[in-house]
Order: structure tokens, then sequence, then C-alpha cells
């Protein structure tokens, strides 16, 4: 993939030139799968040369400090602040580097809709379905890395994606992996996918010991590293109710065909079996820059400063049934999957702002569930539950369930 010219410089071979000149945009440079992603392109140009990859674009919702910082070292063409009230904080940090600057959710979405090749869509919840969109519409690479998205809107994304020039790389381990297992093949030959969850912080606490649980320790994930939103969810398993929708939608598999098993050392992320008995597993070390590098260089490699697996010292690899008493979101996700139509909305925003109670200590750990089933019982009595037609619809939705669930958490904290 590599070779080494007369001078001692690396070149890229031939296959991967077309690849490493794709221009890239980052929604949500920020966050965590944002650093890593900069991370994977800052040791592509160690490997292949400071030219390649260059960047069109660059956002963030608030954090100007870190935004800037990224932008003076990857020099994008723009960089946008999602929040309008520090554009000229943003603007003050990168005057006199010839970075054009923008600011607002419509700057946001502007920059899924500018012209790159490449887009990581890293933005965290509903926040990153408009942006998401606007990529795909144009025919870009979208390594999505966001699930809620199409959790939320799956019926508005796949038709989308359907009726766009688009590739959709999966950058979720589990969902990165069934893609690289299926390696482009039909999926309606598949008998079962299992996707693993690590089980969280909690997988083996009592109820009674959960009742206690603070953000700081849910957050606090054993194997990934991962924001508050995504540490939390894990610890919950919503993350993994939430990952079967997906999965549902990006590889039109039926619920029938779906299930979770809990792997605690988080090295296998998901199995295809087969009818004639083959089970293929995906193995690799837990560090979100490896599908990340791999959405980067697909349909090729490129290399990556991702942990590699040491099996000789890698240890016995355990499985279990997941307990959907002490972790009932799993349930609710999975009864979502079958409801359909807005279903599927409704648990994603509900969850939302449940996980944002809990963060800000207005309610317990275990009332994550309760509220997301409160709303959720709301919706199924006030909302038509046919597959949405339009993005209007879905957002209608997601703002209604936004409501439910925030009046289910302010009865819980009263």
């Amino acid at each position: 993939m590599k070779a080494i010219a007369g001078n001692g410089e690396t070149r890229a071979m031939p296959e991967l030139e077309p690849v490493l000149s794709r221009r890239v945009t980052v929604l949500g440079a920020t966050g965590s799968i944002g650093v890593s992603t900069l991370s994977v392109i800052v040791n592509a140009r160690a490997v292949y040369g400071q030219h390649v990859l260059p960047i069109a674009a660059l956002t963030a919702q608030s954090n100007v400090a870190q935004l800037a910082e990224q932008a003076r070292a990857m020099k994008p063409e723009i960089a946008v602040i999602g929040d309008p009230a520090r554009y000229g904080e943003l603007r003050d940090a990168l005057a006199g580097t010839g970075i054009e600057v923008a600011a607002g959710r419509e700057a946001v979405i502007a920059a899924g809709a500018r012209p790159s090749e490449f887009v990581m869509v890293a933005i965290v919840g509903a926040a990153a379905i408009e942006p998401a969109l606007a990529a795909i519409r144009r025919g870009a690479t979208v390594a999505l890395a966001n699930k809620e998205c199409v959790v939320a809107a799956g019926a508005v994304f796949r038709a989308a994606l359907d009726g766009s020039s688009a590739t959709v790389v999966p950058v979720d381990s589990e969902h990165n992996a069934i893609f690289q297992v299926l390696n482009g093949g039909d999926a309606s030959q598949v008998e079962r996918v299992t996707l693993t969850a690590s089980g969280g912080p909690f997988r083996e606490w009592t109820l009674e010991k959960m009742r206690d649980v603070t953000p700081e320790q849910a957050v606090a994930h054993p194997n990934w590293s991962m924001g508050k939103k995504n540490s939390l969810d894990s610890a919950s398993l919503m993350n993994k109710g939430l990952e079967l929708i997906e999965a549902h939608y990006l590889f039109a598999l039926p619920d029938e065909k779906l299930d979770v098993v809990v792997h605690p050392q988080s090295i296998i992320h998901c199995m295809v079996t087969y009818g004639d008995g083959t089970t293929l597993a995906h193995l690799s070390a837990p560090d979100m820059r490896t599908p990340i590098a791999h959405a980067i260089g697909y349909p090729v490699r490129i290399a990556s400063p991702s942990r590699k697996l040491d099996l000789a010292h890698m240890g016995p690899l355990s499985f279990f049934a997941p307990d959907s008493q002490r972790f009932p979101c799993l349930d609710l996700a999975m009864g979502c999957l079958r409801s359909g139509g807005l279903a599927p909305t409704i648990l994603n925003a509900a969850n939302e702002i449940a996980v944002e109670a809990f963060l800000d200590r207005r309610i317990g750990f275990l009332d994550i569930p309760r509220v997301v089933e409160s709303a959720l019982e709301t919706g199924e009595a006030k909302l038509s539950n046919t597959p949405p037609a339009d993005l209007e619809t879905v957002l209608s939705a997601d703002g209604e369930a936004r409501r439910w669930a925030d009046v289910a958490c302010r009865s819980l904290s009263a």
C-alpha cells in the first residue's frame, strides 16, 4: 500500500492516491470521534506526506478554544461554531489565518453541503440529522459515527441514501464490523447478526446498588474512550438498542435476524451467522481509530495509529446474555424497532433528554428507562405510527418527544 522512493520518502501506492487526495469535512471536530479522526489524518500525513487529506471544513458546537487550535493545525477552508453567540470569539481566535469563519445551526448544515469528498459525521445526537442528509444528498462518502440520526430519521435517511450516489460507511465499531464482514455482500443471505456489548461499568451491579449510581461512575467506560453521552448510553445498554435499530436501517436486516450478546473484553465487535453454520467474526482492539481509519481509506486501507491486537497476550474471551431486568433500555429499543414508524424517533429524543437530566443530577440512573417509556406511551396515544414521509415530520415528533420526556423528568425530580 506504500512504497519507498529512491530519496527515502514514503509514497502512496497508486491505489491509495484517489483516497488520500479526498477533501475532508469533520462535523463535530472537538468531540472524541472528531479528535480521533484528526489524529488518523495527522498520522496519514506523517506516513504519506503533509499534502494528503486536505481539510475542507471543521465544525463544533461550543468549544471555541479547541476548534481554533484544530483549525490552526489542520488549516481547513472554513471553521464553524454551532453556537452563534461564540462567533466573535472564533473570528478573533482565527484572525490573520485566512480561514473562513461562520456560526449557527444553518452554517453547520451548510458545512455538510460544502464540496468535499469525505464527511465524518461526529456530531452527537439528533443535531446531526440535517448536516448528514446535506452530505448524503450531494453524493459524498459519509462516515457515520452518529447512530441517532439513523435511529430518529431512519426512513428519511434511507430514502435520501437510495436517491443519491453517496456511500455511507458506518463508524460505530459494531456496524463498521458488520460492513467489513459482509464485504458488500447480500445481507439477505444472513441468518443472524450478533452485536456485542461490553456491558458497561454496571454489568455485575445489583439493582439496589444501581439506584445510587453517579454521573461520574456512569461515564467511566471500562474499555472505550468516548464522550459522556455515548458512555452513559453504554452504561444503560441504550446504545446497543439504538445500534440494533441502526443495523436494521443500514443493512435492511429484520428484527428477527438481530441479536445482542454481552462481551466484556470488547475484542469481537460483531458476528455474522449464515444458514450453513458458518459464523464470521470481526476482531480488533477497542480503539475507535481503527474503524475511523477504515472509513477514511475505504475501499482501500490506510495506515492507522490505533492499537493492534496481541492474541497471545489477550486472555480469555467471554460472552453472556444481556440482563433485561437490570437494563430495560435494550427491550424498549427492540420494541420500537418492531413497532417502526415514529417510535424510534421518540425513543431517541426521550433518551437524550433523560441522559441530560441524569448528568445534571435531576433524575437517577434507573429513571432513564422510566422517562423513555413514559414518552413512548404518550407518543403511542398522540402520534400516528406510520413511517414518516419527510424530515419535517421527524423533527416535529422529535420536538414533541423531548417535551414529554422533560415533563417526565420534572415529575420524577419533584
